[in-house]
């Protein structure tokens, strides 16, 4: 499947840099207020968040005025060697932004990036009830590969998770 999703009319995929801090935090916060996207239940500081995040694996669509739509991150699985090209993402979208093949967009720009490095496996976990995020998902390749049933505590509240992945076809 081709990686390369063009951005839609009047969006540019772009680093994700200091200047998006705040407007990303507002994303991230706004999918954790909605309740079916993070066992997150609030934000952490731009710093910690920028400390997580591979620096060369985050991307943000912005609108024709520079304003954030959406993003997309990367961190790694694990600091085991074994598992260097192995990375979990997270990708989120404004509300008022949804449908616009936005978070198709920022997937394309993590794929290629991810590929580029030498990364094999990009996963991420998504609650069974996130029926948009697991659509987007299946259209840039990911595949479901299995439930984790009750896994934690969301809002008092057992939640499952969908674990996703998307192998590299041109990594061996």
């Amino acid at each position: 499947m081709p990686t390369t999703v063009p951005a839609p009319t009047g969006v540019t995929i772009a680093p994700m840099t200091d200047a998006h801090a705040d407007e990303v935090l507002a994303i991230y916060q706004a999918s954790i207020d909605e309740g079916d996207a993070t066992f997150e239940t609030s934000v952490p500081t731009w710093r910690a968040f920028d400390a997580a995040k591979l620096p060369d694996h985050r991307f943000v669509a912005l609108d024709a005025g520079g304003a954030v739509l959406g993003w997309v991150a990367a961190t790694p699985v694990s600091d085991r060697c074994a598992y260097a090209g192995v990375v979990e993402h997270s990708v989120y979208v404004h509300p008022g932004a949804r449908g616009r093949g936005v978070a198709s967009a920022l997937l394309a720009a993590l794929i290629e990036s991810t590929e580029a490095a030498g990364i094999w496996t990009v996963q991420s976990g998504v609650f069974p009830e996130n029926a948009a995020s697991l659509a987007v998902h299946r259209r840039a390749g990911f595949r479901v590969i299995g439930t984790r049933e009750r896994i934690g505590r969301h809002h008092g509240r057992w939640r499952d998770v969908v674990l996703v992945e998307r192998r590299s076809g041109t990594i061996d």
